[in-house]
């Protein structure tokens, strides 16, 4: 039953659980240890001390977990991250500084496992040192659970344990999501509303890609870049499932867009596939870069939708890799002589059976 619900949830929210259930576990592990040796060190208990630390690493962990994993999510959450950062920062240091206290100084894991303060001269002996190591552990949590949401958790993992100091050559998917008439948006609702109003789609582009397992690789200007592997992509033609989600979100969001800022949002898409060079780049910023043809040649395809009126252009090699295809509709739009290539591309415009396909050339 409960594994049947877990595969029934979308890729995101699996993903939000795995990570609380990393993060609750490395808590309640460091609580245990920490707890042990303090139990040994003061009252010869090694058991009942990794008890105590267990149920102060369960508690606190959870109140950060619940807070930066699934709290960020909710409209107060999404207020106190949009604060400026300041401010953010008092808040969140106020609450967890808050539950540290709170368990420490009235020592609820004692409470919990032996039903009261066995040693208070020992428990208050110990008290500072425990909130200062509560305080260590938070701050680490929190800087990885920040970072992992800055860089992406792939990239963190990838950074951590070197995978590209060494260029590496790769075969992904590259799809581009090019945000329809953005230039004349920002015409009309000005620089900042655009921001805003990027922003917010941006937030919403999210989920579809963690449901179809894919890695948002940049943010340019207007433009998002997201990246499968192959064997990651090909699965139930997950790069173009990944666009037409998109689309459905921005549809449902289409009445908050309308009464926020006078204007519906609309994307225009490109996907194409082949060989890229991975690797490390930077001294003081470090990040992971990808090179190679199949970039530029993306980036040409998703130019040709507005020559071709078309929203959603896909070459041949890439659908030819994909799985599940079938279940869209795939119109042959001939080859093309794009600029920078030798050999003209098959280029195919790519909608789904249900009609979700419309055409607007404006940029």
């Amino acid at each position: 039953m409960t594994e049947s619900l877990f595969r029934s949830m979308g890729e995101g929210t699996r993903l939000r659980l795995r990570r609380f259930a990393w993060v609750m576990g490395a808590g309640i592990f460091v609580g245990v240890v920490y707890g042990s040796l303090i139990g040994f060190a003061g009252w010869g208990e090694l058991l009942v001390g990794g008890m105590i630390g267990a149920v102060h690493g369960f508690i606190i962990t959870s109140v950060i977990a619940l807070m930066e994993i699934f709290g960020v999510r909710t409209a107060w959450g999404q207020h106190i991250e949009q604060a400026p950062l300041i401010i953010t920062i008092l808040i969140k240091g106020v609450v967890y500084s808050t539950v540290i206290l709170c368990v420490e100084l009235f020592s609820v894991g004692e409470m919990v496992v032996i039903g009261g303060v066995d040693d208070p001269q020992t428990t208050r002996a110990f008290a500072p040192m425990s909130i200062i190591f509560s305080f260590i552990i938070m701050f680490i949590i929190i800087f990885f659970l920040q970072i992992s949401r800055l860089v992406g958790g792939r990239t963190l993992r990838n950074l951590l344990l070197g995978r590209y100091h060494q260029p590496r050559m790769e075969e992904r998917f590259f799809l581009f999501v090019d945000i329809v008439g953005s230039t004349r948006i920002a015409e009309e609702i000005g620089e900042l509303s655009i921001h805003r109003f990027l922003n917010r789609i941006f937030a919403l582009i999210a989920d579809p890609v963690t449901d179809q397992h894919g890695e948002i690789y940049q943010y340019v200007g207007d433009e998002i870049v997201i990246t499968w592997q192959i064997a990651q992509g090909r699965p139930e033609a997950r790069p173009l499932a990944c666009y037409f989600q998109i689309q459905s979100a921005l549809a449902e969001a289409s009445p908050w867009f309308e009464a926020t800022f006078g204007v519906t949002p609309a994307v225009r898409g490109a996907l194409h596939a082949g060989p890229v060079v991975l690797g490390e780049v930077g001294v003081y910023r470090r990040s992971i870069v990808f090179h190679g043809d199949v970039m530029n040649v993306t980036s040409r395809i998703e130019q040709a939708t507005r020559e071709l009126d078309s929203r959603f252009l896909a070459s041949g090699t890439a659908l030819d890799l994909l799985d599940g295809r079938d279940a869209y509709a795939i119109q042959d739009r001939g080859r093309r002589q794009l600029r920078g290539r030798h050999a003209p591309l098959q280029i195919f415009a790519v909608s789904s059976k249900n009609g979700n396909q419309t055409t607007d050339a404006s940029a």
